[in-house]
C-alpha cells in the first residue's frame, strides 16, 4: 500500500480501504468467466431502463447540470459500447504468449483503485470506472464531486444489487460517504493502489501530489476545423449537435469553430440553420461580463441550455428565445479573449482565417492558452491534411468528420475504445495518451524463456549509415 506520510489517516477512509483489500484479495482468485460476470452485473446496474432515468434524473436535480434526456443516452451508449470493447478481452490470468519472442504475459490486478469523479457526469464516469477496475480483478472505491455524491451512492446501490446475483463480494465497489471533504478524498488517493482522475485540474494535480501512481486527464478546449472541400452542412450539423447535447458538459464538446476561406459563408448559414445565433459586438460584451466572474467561469452558465444562458446575459432579441446555441465572432486568443477558452456551456467561438496553415496555427495558439493534448477536429475531404495535425499539433486524438463529443470517446462508427476519459500526454501533464480503458487498470507480469540466440554482425546494423557518412 502506497501512502504519503504528510496525509493525516482518516478512520473511515481506513476501513474502507481495508475492506475493500479483503473483497479483492478474493476477487483476484476469479476466473475469466466470474470476473466478466461482475463487469457485465456493473454494467446491467447503470443500463436498466429504469435505473438508469433514476440516476439521469438525480444527476440533474442535484448538480443543476445538463439535460435528462441526453444523459440518459450517454449513460447507456457510453455503457453498451464499453462492454463491447470489453467482450471477449482477455484480463485474468496468462493473455497473451509469444513463441517468437518467448513472452507470456499474466494480468495481475493493480488491487485497489480509487476513482475521482466529475459532478457532469456523476453517474456514467463512475460506471465507466468500476466497470474497468472490476475487469482487471480490482475493488474500486468512487470519491465523487460534492454534488455528485447522491447519485454515486444511488448508482452503487445499484451495483451492490447485481453483484449479488453473480456472488461477487459487494465491498469490490464502495464510495466516500458524505459529506464528501478534500481531505477524505486525499486520504483515500493516498491509502489507494492507484488514482484515477477525472475531473477539474485541481483533482488531476492532487492525485499527481497523492504518493500514489495516478492516471489524471488534462483540460479540454476542442477546436474544430472547417476546410472549403467539407460539405458545410453536414459539419454544422455534426457540430450542433455535439456542442448542445447534455448543455456541453463534455471536455470533448467543440469551443472553437475555425472556417477557412470559402468555408465561412456556407458554413455560417448552415449553423444558423441548425439553431445557431451569432452575437454582436455589444451582446459579446454582455455575454463575457455573465459568463465570466473574477476570471472564471460562472455556475449560473455551465452546462444550461442558450436560451438560459441568453436571459442571465441580458440578450433580449427573439431569436434568443429559441437559440440552441450562441455563437461569438472572435480573432483572438488568451485571457483577454475569454472566449478562445473552454466555455462548459453551449458557446462558440467562430473564427475565419485563410488557409489550412494558418488555421493550424491558431490551433497551436489555442491549445497553447488552454487545452493542450486534448484532441483536436476537421471537417474536409483531404485525407493529409488530418494527418498534419495529428504529426504537428500538441493532440493525442484527430477526429475527422465526426461529432466532436461522441467520437472522441469512442464511437460504434470509429476504432477509439469507449471512455469518459482522455489523457492528453506530456502535452497536458498527464502520464498517457490513450483514451482510459481496462488495460490501464492491469499490472503484466512476463515471463521470459530461452529462444534460439540471434546476435547480429555489426555490418547489418552501421552498413547503410557507414556507406553514408564512412567510419
Amino acid at each position: 500500500m502506497t501512502r504519503d506520510d504528510t496525509t493525516p489517516r482518516d478512520a473511515t477512509v481506513d476501513a474502507l480501504v481495508a475492506r475493500a483489500r479483503t473483497a479483492q484479495r478474493a476477487f483476484a482468485r476469479a476466473d475469466q468467466a466470474a470476473v466478466d460476470a461482475a463487469v457485465l452485473a456493473a454494467g446491467w446496474a447503470i443500463m436498466e431502463p429504469a435505473r438508469n432515468r433514476m440516476l439521469a434524473e438525480r444527476a440533474v436535480a442535484d448538480t443543476g447540470i445538463g439535460d435528462v434526456g441526453d444523459k440518459i443516452r450517454k449513460n447507456h451508449r457510453k455503457t453498451l459500447g464499453l462492454l463491447r470493447d470489453l467482450a471477449g478481452a482477455k484480463s485474468v490470468g496468462v493473455i497473451a504468449e509469444d513463441a517468437a519472442s518467448g513472452i507470456t504475459e499474466i494480468a495481475r490486478p493493480v488491487g485497489v483503485v480509487a476513482a475521482i469523479t466529475p459532478s457532469t457526469n456523476p453517474a456514467a464516469t463512475p460506471a465507466n470506472n468500476v466497470i474497468c477496475a472490476l475487469k482487471g480483478a480490482n475493488a474500486v472505491i468512487l470519491a465523487p464531486s460534492p454534488k455528485g455524491a447522491g447519485i454515486g451512492a444511488l448508482l452503487v446501490d445499484y451495483i451492490h444489487a447485481e453483484l449479488a446475483k453473480v456472488g461477487a463480494p459487494a465491498d469490490l465497489v464502495q464510495i466516500l460517504p458524505p459529506p464528501v471533504t478534500r481531505e477524505a478524498t486525499q486520504a483515500l488517493m493516498a491509502a489507494a493502489d492507484l488514482v484515477v482522475a477525472t475531473g477539474s485540474a485541481a483533482n488531476v494535480r492532487a492525485a499527481y501530489r497523492s504518493g500514489t501512481p495516478a492516471l489524471g486527464v488534462g483540460a479540454g478546449n476542442v477546436a474544430v476545423i472547417v476546410d472549403p472541400s467539407a460539405d458545410a452542412g453536414k459539419a454544422a450539423s455534426l457540430i450542433a449537435a455535439s456542442k448542445t447535447f447534455d448543455h456541453a458538459t463534455s471536455c470533448s464538446s467543440e469551443n472553437s469553430v475555425i472556417a477557412i476561406g470559402a468555408a465561412d459563408a456556407p458554413l455560417r448559414a448552415a449553423l444558423e440553420a441548425e439553431g445557431g445565433v451569432f452575437v454582436d459586438a455589444e451582446e459579446k460584451a454582455a455575454l463575457a461580463r455573465a459568463m465570466w466572474q473574477d476570471g472564471r467561469l460562472a455556475t449560473a452558465i455551465i452546462a444550461r441550455p442558450a436560451t438560459a444562458i441568453a436571459a442571465v446575459a441580458g440578450l433580449v432579441r427573439p431569436a434568443f428565445e429559441t437559440a440552441r446555441f450562441l455563437v461569438v465572432d472572435e480573432d483572438g486568443v488568451g485571457p483577454a479573449h475569454p472566449f478562445s477558452g473552454e466555455k462548459l456551456s453551449p458557446v462558440l467561438a467562430y473564427y475565419r482565417v485563410p488557409d489550412f496553415d494558418v488555421a493550424k496555427a491558431l490551433v497551436a495558439r489555442i491549445y497553447g492558452y488552454q487545452g493542450a493534448g486534448h484532441s483536436v477536429g476537421i471537417h474536409t475531404m483531404s485525407d493529409e491534411q488530418p494527418v498534419a495535425l495529428g504529426r504537428e499539433l500538441p493532440v493525442a486524438r484527430v477526429i475527422v468528420n465526426q461529432a466532436h463529443c461522441f467520437a472522441t470517446g469512442g464511437s460504434f462508427d470509429n476504432g477509439l475504445p469507449f471512455s469518459l476519459s482522455m489523457g492528453c500526454g506530456t502535452w497536458g501533464r498527464n502520464s498517457f495518451s490513450d483514451n482510459l480503458n481496462y488495460r490501464h487498470y492491469l499490472n503484466i507480469t512476463r515471463v521470459a524463456r530461452v529462444i534460439p540466440e540471434r546476435v547480429p554482425r555489426e555490418n547489418e546494423i552501421f552498413g547503410a549509415w557507414h556507406a553514408r557518412y564512412g567510419r
